[in-house]
């Protein structure tokens, strides 16, 4: 099982991505915080309350309504959108050893928040794990490969296709290999062509162009990696 993480609104062609994802054999696919703004309307932060509190963020503001706007009118002409509004928010599943796995965004019954990203204490990723009884948790969102185990629970980030942080900006996913004796994961990484992907999305006409560049050059950080040693649950990645 290939297990993977994309953000629609993070990139200059989002319906081919969907395309590709789509036609993948026995494949399932998660909704994400993104997916949900695009579908529904909603955006992240910065709000229209926000910026009339604080004016210096109008041009963010501009900027995500543009870049949102853009991708919902994309997927919207090529017929994706109602694909895309009724994905699942999660699903589970048994695997052959008997591992109760729950597929999700961020974390248990959330699309959104810090999710369980490795800079979190123990106390706050039980709270967030508490009642979803499952073996495994397979999350996105944060955008990092991640492996953590908590209180019998095996939580793990395949980390991100396309929108990485520094200093490894390649592309991650992770192998789930799984029968009857156990399972095992392996995280891999591999080399694309980041400077043809910067080129169309500058060619592009996405109003957010200059965020989806700044992300592929590695200009973009969470606010949780200043709290996070940049090693603990880090998973070894396969050559």
């Amino acid at each position: 099982m290939a297990i993977g993480y994309w953000a629609t609104a993070i990139g200059y062609d989002p319906a081919r991505v969907l395309e590709l994802i789509s036609a993948l054999p026995n494949t399932v696919v998660i909704r994400g915080n993104v997916d949900r703004f695009v579908t529904t309307g909603e955006r992240p932060y910065p709000s229209f309350e926000d910026t009339r509190e604080n004016p210096d963020l109008i041009p963010k503001l501009a900027e995500v309504a543009g870049s949102f706007g853009w991708t919902q009118g994309y997927l919207a002409a090529r017929g994706w959108l109602d694909w895309l509004h009724n994905l699942p928010g999660e699903h589970r599943l048994t695997l052959p050893d008997g591992t109760c796995v729950l597929l999700t965004h961020a974390s248990p019954g959330v699309d959104d928040g810090s999710g369980l990203n490795p800079a979190l204490s123990h106390d706050d990723v039980q709270a967030k794990i508490a009642n979803c009884d499952v073996d495994l948790i397979c999350v996105g969102h944060f955008h990092l490969a991640m492996t953590r185990r908590l209180n019998g629970v095996h939580m793990v980030n395949p980390g991100s296709v396309s929108n990485n942080f520094p200093p490894d900006l390649r592309a991650g996913y992770a192998i789930l290999t799984a029968n009857k004796l156990g399972h095992e994961f392996q995280f891999h990484r591999v080399e694309y062509d980041h400077a043809s992907a910067i080129e169309k999305t500058r060619r592009s006409g996405n109003p957010g162009a200059g965020y989806i560049i700044r992300f592929l050059e590695g200009d973009v950080r969470a606010g949780w990696l200043s709290r996070w040693d940049g090693t603990t649950y880090s998973p070894p990645i396969s050559p």
